[in-house]
């Protein structure tokens, strides 16, 4: 193939050791592969003209973009370097070119439409101070009792022995790499700073309050909080070099992983800073977010921010809906079939995985069993199981039964292309009264379970247009971490009369919901629509911060509710109105099972069924029998567009 030459030019500031870079469609500028991408070189009297040649096929469209991000030391000899993306230019349409003359240059240009990166070989750490229980802060000193603090978080064992002055502005330095956000989450907005006044940050009942942390070194940071009173008052000693420091508490990172858990909570003991007498405790909510295992994201689209705006979008609940008096099960290809049939242009299902690590579509966190006693062929007894601890064989197992003999059990094989999923990954939620949904108080590991979803879907799911959604605000962060493809909805029930109040603050109101999807830079909000109906300004608050908005709920069955939200500007409506999707012959149970439905699409549409399933759960995943409700749950489509 015949090649031409061309110089790329483009104006952009960095910070120390971070470098501006090119990825794109050939084989010159990496096929989109991050860890392939040119460096450019830093020129011009202020140094921020980035340029680079390359060599490109002549006469042939190449599309490119810019990044910026640290580019590391491979762990391995002679492998491929580490690459951080810090911002990347995200376009719905990436730059192109196709050069025709010997050598050509490409005008100067700023990057533009830009967003942040995803975790590629660093780790996230969370650490959270909240009252969704009560106050974080407890001091048992009489001194301190009515003291109100602010609090600030140092980061030490980040630079190692024999640093000097050229290895710390080598951009392989780890001490470079390592960066502290802190985030203020409320109902009236939120904040985001790099740094910290010198007495930290007060604490507020209603404020959710955040310090991410991206590192190479997860596993040697001293973290160490410092508190400081609010109101100095008395205490304040003449020429104290620290007024008001009154203790420290600190937390090691290793104890993340010496503990096993990515997530939970750590309380530490607040140490006095002239004595070594605890004056309290602190409880520190703690995340761990790790790159997704065996599995590479590439650079050539992006859509976690990108919605193309028009009127308000169908979305099948579970296909054609959750009313018994319909031709389809919920959660059924069929079923996805019969809503895509009745004009929806997405169908929304609900995703987990069973014990055994495979992702199962069914709706409910248990299941009940029906049983006989020995000596009575009769009388039934339900039997509660969370459906995590059934393997994918033994759910298979499990029926519904219907008076329609000829009920329609040959499920159809694939799905329309042209519709979308809205995919809401299940997880566990607590109560405001402590009680637990399911009363499961411990489930999957987040990132072995968001491993396994977003890996099959990143492999399978071509063009398809696919949406996320989830009510835990965690795995909405997480989402939004691993992956740099696919977008997330945070599901948020508000303030209802209907469901109990959860525990989470950042679950409790759409106010805050808002704000939350706003820090963590996610797609949008699916709010309830009972308390959507009730302020109807939240959906233009919302998209006015540049956010989408989805609604859910039994309200939405109702065409005036409808008509209502369509008017307002919501971007998509999920419902399971009888009066569009159901069709055919009415199918009612007699099973008390049919509560619980057992009719699972068991879809290699995640393919972890499909026996080209590759990765590091290929083994576990690998099934010896036929599944019942096999099909191609992936389709392509003709589209990039959402």
């Amino acid at each position: 193939m015949e090649t031409t030459q061309v110089t790329l030019a483009v104006r952009g500031e960095t910070s120390p050791g971070e470098v501006i870079a090119v990825v794109g469609s050939c084989e010159a500028l990496g096929n989109w592969n991050h860890q392939k991408a040119v460096i450019l070189h830093p020129g011009g009297d202020d140094g921020n003209l980035w340029t680079t040649t390359v060599t490109v096929p002549k006469r042939v469209l190449s599309k490119y973009r810019y990044f910026k991000g640290f580019f590391l030391e491979s762990k391995s000899a002679g492998g491929p370097c580490q690459v951080i993306v810090n911002m990347w230019e995200t376009h719905h349409q990436p730059r192109t070119m196709s050069p025709t003359g010997i050598e050509q240059q490409k005008n100067t240009d700023e990057v533009k439409c830009v967003d942040s990166g995803w975790l590629t070989c660093q780790t996230e750490i969370r650490l959270r101070l909240h009252y969704s229980k009560t106050s974080p802060v407890s001091i048992t000193k009489k001194k301190y009792k009515k003291s109100r603090f602010r609090i600030k978080l140092t980061l030490e064992g980040v630079e190692e022995e024999g640093d000097d002055e050229e290895d710390a502005l080598s951009p392989t330095s780890c001490h470079k790499t390592t960066t502290l956000e802190i985030s203020m989450i409320s109902a009236d907005g939120y904040k985001s700073r790099h740094s910290q006044p010198e007495c930290g940050y007060a604490l507020e009942p209603s404020q959710w309050t955040e310090y991410s942390i991206h590192t190479m070194d997860p596993d040697n940071l001293e973290l160490t909080f410092e508190f400081f009173e609010e109101d100095m008052g008395e205490h304040v000693v003449q020429g104290d070099a620290h007024p008001g420091h009154v203790g420290t508490a600190c937390l090691l990172s290793s104890s993340f992983a010496e503990s096993g858990k990515d997530n939970g909570v750590a309380t530490l003991p607040i140490m006095g800073r002239n004595s070594r007498q605890t004056i309290g405790k602190v409880r520190v909510d703690y995340l761990v977010i790790r790159p997704i295992k065996g599995l590479q994201c590439d650079m050539s689209s992006s859509f976690t921010r990108y919605w193309k705006k028009r009127s308000a979008l169908d979305v099948g609940h579970r296909g054609a809906g959750i009313l018994y008096r319909i031709k389809f099960r919920e959660n059924t290809v069929a079923s996805f079939k019969s809503a895509a049939k009745h004009g929806a242009a997405y169908v929304e299902f609900d995703v987990h995985l069973s014990k055994d690590a495979v992702p199962i579509v069914y709706h409910d966190l248990t299941c009940c069993i029906s049983t006989r006693k020995k000596n009575d062929k009769t009388s039934l007894e339900l039997i509660e199981v969370p459906v995590k601890d059934l393997t994918f064989d033994q759910l298979q197992l499990l029926k519904v039964r219907t008076n329609i003999n000829n009920w329609n059990h040959c499920i159809p094989s694939s799905i329309p292309e042209h519709v979308g999923f809205n995919i809401e990954l299940k997880w566990i939620c607590q109560m405001k009264d402590g009680s637990w949904d399911g009363n499961l108080s411990t489930y999957f590991n987040m990132n072995t379970f968001l491993d396994i979803v977003l890996s099959c879907v990143l492999q399978k799911g071509g063009k398809r247009r696919i949406v996320f959604s989830c009510f835990d605000p965690d795995i909405c962060t997480m989402v939004r971490q691993k992956q740099n493809k696919y977008p997330i909805l945070f599901l948020t029930q508000g303030i209802s009369v209907r469901y109990p109040e959860l525990m989470d603050i950042r679950c409790q109101t759409t106010q805050i919901a808002i704000s939350f999807a706003q820090s963590e830079n996610i797609l949008g909000i699916s709010g309830h629509t009972e308390e959507l109906l009730k302020n109807l300004s939240y959906i233009g608050d919302a998209q006015s911060k540049g956010l989408v908005v989805f609604s859910w709920g039994d309200d939405n069955n109702d065409h005036e509710n409808r008509r209502k939200l369509r008017e307002q500007g919501i971007d998509g409506l999920i419902y399971d109105s009888k009066a569009v999707w159901s069709a055919g012959p009415v199918c009612s149970a007699v099973s008390p099972l049919c509560h619980y439905t057992m009719t699972f699409a068991l879809y290699s549409c995640l393919h972890l069924l499909a026996q080209t399933c590759t990765g590091p759960y290929r083994k576990q995943t690998l099934l010896t029998i036929q599944p019942v409700c096999r099909c191609n749950f992936i389709q392509h489509h003709k589209s990039d567009e959402f």
